[in-house]
């Protein structure tokens, strides 16, 4: 148990049998867990927001709520998605796995317990449970670092909130599948997190910038990229900061990518976010109403910087009715 490093790791047994959780409770307290127990689903959710334990022994069938319904509700939600949970039957058939699986399950025992399978799994999922844990808390202070970001440049406004609602919509418009279009919305949160190593001087000066200048700004795309990269969690969302100030005619950085070079997401983002920039009032420029930012970003495409295809379906996207100009 040395490996946890931590308090004794506290396992939840669900079971309307009594016997079924005494069983439990022994061979696991003698693995040295501390293991607590409730005997319906409706208790077991109590219990589970007071104690928060490490991982969830579940039976199936019990009364009122059963095993798949307390399953569900615990990984819809947030404070308890990571936590792993284990269905313990005495059905062992094909069904009640695949609707242990639909339910978000993380694995199965059958009844009779094997002491040592039992030992093997839980062990295991626990400690897949704390490096999930460290992954999620690494996440959130890449989000907590982006906000900060943002709040160091006042003309900004709610740009990063606007730009998580339009990714998530134009992606499902276009069908992206789910892992994309939740790496479009975590793009649109840490796209400009390299600005924390921007000198104010350079991030907030309110004249033109030098060639010096600009050659310092267009590092934030290449500084986003190595905070986020360690993170497995953000394999998709790096090529979003690196890439979304590149142009299809190659002319953009900071790589000079070309055409279709340029990864998939960072051309749907581009979009969004220009266009997000453009439909807003900053210091330099006044709001420009839908229509005329589409005129503008139609203009791009002729300068030879946007995809043209993509533009037509951002266009019908933002407006149904709107043509190129």
């Amino acid at each position: 148990m040395n490996c946890f490093n931590s308090e004794r790791p506290k396992i939840l047994v669900v079971d309307d049998h009594p016997s079924s959780r005494i069983t439990a409770v022994a061979l696991l307290s003698v693995e040295g867990y501390e293991v607590l127990e409730a005997e319906n689903g409706q208790l077991a959710l109590e219990a589970i927001a007071q104690i928060n334990p490490d991982l969830i022994l579940l039976d199936v069938m019990m009364p009122g709520m059963d095993g798949y319904e307390v399953c569900r509700r615990l990984k819809q939600d947030e404070q308890t998605r990571l936590t792993p949970i284990v269905f313990v039957t005495a059905l062992n058939d094909r069904r009640a796995r695949l609707r242990g699986i639909e339910a978000g399950g993380d694995d199965f025992l059958c009844k009779p317990f094997d002491q040592l399978e039992l030992s093997a799994r839980v062990k295991s999922l626990i400690y897949q449970r704390r490096l999930n844990e460290d992954l999620d808390h690494a996440s959130k202070v890449l989000f907590s670092i982006a906000r900060t970001v943002e709040r160091r440049d006042p003309n900004t406004g709610d740009h990063c909130e606007r730009l998580v609602s339009q990714s998530k919509a134009f992606g499902e418009y276009l069908h992206l599948p789910r892992l994309e279009v939740r790496d479009l919305i975590w793009g649109s949160y840490l796209h400009d997190i390299g600005k924390v190593g921007i000198p104010d001087a350079v991030l907030l000066k309110t004249g033109t910038l030098t060639e010096e200048e600009w050659a310092i700004m267009r590092q934030h795309v290449v500084i986003g990229e190595q905070i986020c990269q360690p993170l497995r969690t953000m394999k998709g969302v790096a090529p979003i900061i690196r890439h979304h100030h590149e142009r299809w005619d190659g002319s953009g950085y900071p790589d000079q990518l070309k055409g279709n070079e340029i990864p998939f997401l960072a051309q749907v983002f581009q979009l969004i976010d220009i266009y997000d920039a453009l439909t807003h009032e900053r210091p330099y420029k006044r709001a420009f109403t839908p229509e005329e930012s589409l005129e503008m970003l139609f203009r791009e495409v002729e300068w030879g910087w946007r995809n043209p295809e993509l533009m037509e379906k951002f266009a019908a996207f933002v407006n149904p009715n709107a043509a190129a100009a």
